[in-house]
């Protein structure tokens, strides 16, 4: 059989859980909890695989950085996405933000990410100018 007749991998949530175990009787009964509903790294990273596969490498791209995400609680990343809005923010801080994903997170694709932002804001002139030595 080719990979293209392949059957899929089982689907799990981040917790574990089987797609057949998210049942509106088991919510209703107490049996899960949010995180029962958040998708897992590996499914992220299969379909980083497939879209590669099938040309999409931004894409892909984007799948894997997701992947690194599911380490993040929800607060963090609402944390991050606020911190990533232009003029919210200066360059340290956004330098500092790549480096927690990368040290505290396991994140290196993300942390780039956050980087070549920071270097975008910055020639735009789209961060915060709090600190004089970022002109």
């Amino acid at each position: 059989m080719n990979e293209e007749n392949a059957p899929a991998a089982p689907i799990h949530s981040q917790t574990g859980r089987s797609l057949d175990e998210l049942t509106l009787e088991a919510l209703i009964a107490g049996n899960l909890t949010p995180d029962d509903f958040r998708i897992s790294a590996e499914t992220l990273r299969a379909q980083a695989e497939a879209a590669e596969a099938a040309g999409y490498r931004q894409v892909a791209e984007n799948f894997r950085r997701a992947a690194e995400l599911t380490r993040l609680s929800n607060e963090d990343v609402l944390a991050m996405y606020s911190t990533l809005r232009p003029g919210r923010t200066t360059y340290p801080q956004l330098i500092a933000l790549a480096e927690r994903l990368e040290k505290e997170f396991d994140a290196p694709l993300t942390a780039a990410l956050v980087r070549e932002a920071a270097e975008v804001y910055r020639e735009r002139g789209l961060v915060n100018m709090l600190d004089a030595d970022e002109r």
